[in-house]
């Protein structure tokens, strides 16, 4: 017979906990203060435990003890363990004594310095995914970015994944965004996602999209009040702990801004490149371009600029009016000499359709509107491959005479 899955709660994971020992043995991380506020949704587990910043590495075995004894908790399904750092509170000011490392045993002097390693050829650029790790079926991952909140962001990135996947590819969508998760809203899909074996996550799908969002697994107007280390977990495990199957491209639909998610996404996932959402207000660029930019300085192809908001057409003449000026990111796409994908009107229909959480893509695949988003994603998708080419002629060939 199945074993019966127990109701786990905060308890039960703080008297678990007491069994994991502080650094260096010194009690037990629960009475030393170093557990954060323990958050329980759908038989997951969501906690931090706050070490000293210059021992965060040292004690990643202590992080990594404390998620199995809760994951071995009857009824838990799975847990989300950080290491977090804090100058005060959580019981961690003085910092816990270290032994002595070794000193190493002196080297004898070698007869004749080595010969020089050889350098690479000066022209050869870094490869884009240079000590990234890859998510095993997902053939190119899309970030959607942008500056700031209110430029339609999400709505933009469902609707190009959707405009993907009538272009024929195999198309997810990641909602990065775990404070204002949008997916579940904007695809109309209810319901938590179920496990493969109790460890992996299947993806919930809606027209033809595979979708994994923090909102699957929270109540709507639960507010998430997580540290910036939980945020970075919770990230990785919808990302690598979900089935995602054979996928041409996922969509991630970045939080807004510049902060800890976008980099840590940028720093650590190959990504094929960004998109970087903008209305056309000077404004709006300004922090379009703080996005941009740490793109490339994290050796990420900015794929080009979309336009969202471009300009209204009135319902009733048919007149065009630019509300928010007109034509601003496509002057800065050129300036910045990256590629404008698209503009994007603002239109009544799009906004009803995104809040029934029928995307217009979807709902009205003959409009005007929809081809735009299509035409978009076929700009974006032949982005990729010009970078996927441009990453593949620079790498030199090796001639064996």
């Amino acid at each position: 017979m199945p074993a019966v899955q127990e109701n786990v709660t905060k308890e039960i994971v703080i008297e678990r906990l007491k069994t994991v020992n502080g650094p260096d043995f010194t009690g037990n991380i629960v009475d030393l203060g170093m557990v954060s506020e323990i958050f329980i949704a759908d038989a997951k587990v969501f906690f931090s435990i706050t070490v000293p910043a210059a021992r965060a590495q040292e004690l990643e075995p202590l992080r990594a003890a404390a998620e199995r004894v809760v994951k071995a908790i009857p009824g838990v399904a799975g847990a989300v363990v950080a290491l977090t750092a804090e100058k005060k509170g959580g019981g961690m000011e003085a910092p816990v004594p270290q032994r002595p490392a070794p000193r190493p045993a002196p080297r004898p002097a070698p007869a004749a310095a080595p010969a020089a390693a050889p350098r690479p050829a000066p022209h050869a650029p870094a490869s884009h995914s240079q000590g990234k790790r890859g998510v095993p079926g997902i053939a190119a991952i899309i970030a959607v970015a942008s500056g700031k909140g209110g430029v339609g962001k999400s709505t933009t990135a469902v609707n190009i994944a959707l405009g993907l996947a009538a272009n024929g590819l195999r198309v997810g969508v990641l909602d990065a965004d775990i404070y204002g998760p949008s997916m579940p809203r904007l695809l109309n899909i209810h319901g938590r996602p179920q496990t493969v074996d109790g460890k992996v996550l299947k993806p919930m799908e809606n027209y033809g999209l595979k979708v994994m969002s923090m909102g699957f697994l929270v109540d709507e107007e639960t507010p998430m009040i997580w540290r910036g280390p939980m945020v970075m977990s919770a990230l990785t495990q919808m990302l690598r702990e979900v089935e995602w199957g054979p996928l041409d491209v996922l969509v991630v639909d970045m939080p807004p801004g510049t902060g800890d998610a976008q980099l840590t996404m940028a720093q650590q996932v190959p990504l094929a490149g960004a998109v970087i959402v903008s209305t056309p207000q000077d404004l709006a660029l300004i922090d379009a371009r703080k996005g941009l930019n740490m793109f490339r300085k994290v050796d990420v192809p900015v794929l080009g600029i979309v336009e969202n908001m471009s300009y209204f057409l009135a319902p009733d003449t048919g007149k065009r009016y630019d509300i928010f000026g007109h034509g601003g990111a496509r002057r800065e796409a050129e300036r910045l000499g990256v590629s404008f994908l698209g503009e994007v009107p603002l239109e009544m229909g799009i906004r009803e359709s995104s809040d029934a959480g029928t995307p217009v893509v979807v709902s009205r695949p003959d409009s005007a509107e929809a081809k735009i988003y299509r035409d978009i994603a076929a700009n974006v998708w032949g982005r990729v491959n010009e970078e996927r080419g441009a990453a593949e002629a620079a790498v030199p060939n090796i001639v064996f005479e």
